[in-house]
């Protein structure tokens, strides 16, 4: 009796399709899981060249550290001499950058690492700053220079400071944390007289980006490259730039004005690690992103696919057992795992050809064995077909991703309300009298 009611009654039937529905809906959570699980493994891999080659380099400075100390008279009229760190910023800075990218392997994983050559440039004018902080005594016999580099793995080679005219080697570590976290320093000879003149050599291994901090009151930076898939990030984009199938160049120039520090202070007063800029060599293509997007559509396609299923019910007078859409539903439930694993061993847009064909061709051979009618197979492999083309066509133009769908369940809520228009939903549960002769 049950199974009668299900034949004839198309409300428990859409009860029915509606259960399964949410029961598929399980599956497309655990493939999202797996997703996220191999995208992490993906990361780990990166982290893992990274760690051994050089992460993403920043480069802060260089900084001029001048001890000063200041003597105090205390309550009981004792003299005492307090030391602090006077930090000063460069007057000019410019930083070259020839970025030479690579792409490294761990297992199935792609990583992007790099090999720089770095060269800064600028001046210092230590007499000119120290004129505010005159009840201070500078001890310039023991300033020193420092330089910020986040991954000291990275340096290939000994970093040649030259200090106006004169070469000095720079020893690994800071003597204060009070400006940057890690790097090198040497102690030079500050002409408090003129202007101090600095050059900087650096070779420098990393993975991933470059990015520097704006240090001269006004700061230019150039980097050059083959890679052709930069991207441009950090707190200032560049003002000029052009990417070709070369590669690609960019050029900023920032103002101390532009950022939230000032050019001298005493002590940690400011973190001038907020201001990085910089590109980030990016993959040309992240699967597991668009594999991400493509299994948010799993509820939808597989109503639509019912859907249609049901219609050729209702229309043809057709009959199909849940247990049949249950398994259509896993047929398009494991389009979303051969989209993934495919991803990884080959580019998205042939992994995407391949999963959805099979997924096509398998569902449109079952339905022609279930229904026993090659026209209905045609109809759901055109519909199918019509789906999957227009979900690739959405992932290729993410800016336009909702008004392409909202167009789309515009016209096709239009289809079925055409299709079904002349439906007499009240009487279609109702059995066929047939009259006795």
């Amino acid at each position: 009796m049950a199974e009668l009611s299900l034949k004839t009654s198309p409300g428990l039937k859409i009860l029915v399709i509606g259960a399964l529905i949410f029961v598929l809906v399980i599956p497309t959570f655990m493939i999202q899981f797996l997703i996220d699980e191999r995208e992490s493994r993906s990361n780990e891999a990166v982290d893992e060249i990274g760690s051994k080659w050089g992460r993403v380099q920043t480069v802060a400075g260089p900084v001029l550290t001048v001890p000063i100390s200041k003597t105090i008279t205390d309550r009981q009229g004792t003299l005492k001499n307090l030391y602090y760190n006077f930090h000063l910023l460069p007057d000019s800075f410019t930083a070259n950058a020839v970025v030479t990218p690579e792409i490294r392997y761990r297992g199935l994983y792609e990583v992007v690492v790099y090999n720089t050559m770095i060269t800064l440039t600028g001046s210092f004018s230590p007499g000119d700053q120290v004129a505010d902080f005159d009840n201070y005594d500078f001890l310039f016999d023991k300033a020193y220079v420092s330089l910020g580099l986040s991954d000291m793995k990275g340096i290939q080679d000994l970093i040649q400071i030259k200090w106006n005219n004169k070469n000095y080697t720079a020893q690994p570590g800071l003597p204060t944390g009070e400006v940057l976290n890690s790097g090198v320093n040497a102690i030079v000879e500050i002409d408090q007289k003129k202007e101090n003149i600095f050059s900087i050599t650096i070779n420098l291994n990393g993975s991933g980006g470059l990015f520097f901090i704006p240090v001269g009151k006004e700061s230019k930076t150039d980097i050059k490259s083959s890679w052709k898939n930069p991207g441009f990030t950090g707190e200032f984009l560049p003002d000029q730039r052009e990417i070709t199938d070369a590669g690609f160049t960019a050029s900023w120039k920032i103002l101390y004005l532009n950022r939230n520090f000032p050019q001298k202070w005493i002590g940690n007063q400011f973190n001038i690690n907020q201001s990085a800029y910089g590109v980030d060599l990016l993959l040309p293509v992240d699967h597991y992103q668009k594999t991400m997007r493509t299994s948010k559509y799993a509820v939808l396609f597989i109503g639509l696919t019912f859907l249609s299923f049901f219609l050729i019910e209702v229309l043809n007078k057709k009959n199909i057992h849940p247990i049949q859409y249950l398994f259509i539903g896993f047929a398009l439930v494991l389009f979303y795992t051969l989209l993934l694993s495919i991803t990884e061993y080959s580019s998205f847009g042939f992994a995407y050809f391949i999963a959805s064909a099979g997924t096509v061709i398998m569902i449109s051979l079952y339905t022609k064995s279930i229904l026993q009618n090659i026209k209905y197979s045609l109809i759901i492999s055109a519909i199918l077909i019509i789906l999957y083309g227009y979900l690739y066509v959405i992932l290729q133009l993410q800016d336009y991703a909702l008004l392409l769908g909202s167009l789309a369940l515009f016209v096709i809520l239009g289809i079925i309300m055409y299709l079904t228009r002349k439906i007499d939903w009240f009487n279609i549960s109702k059995p066929k009298i047939e009259s006795k002769p």
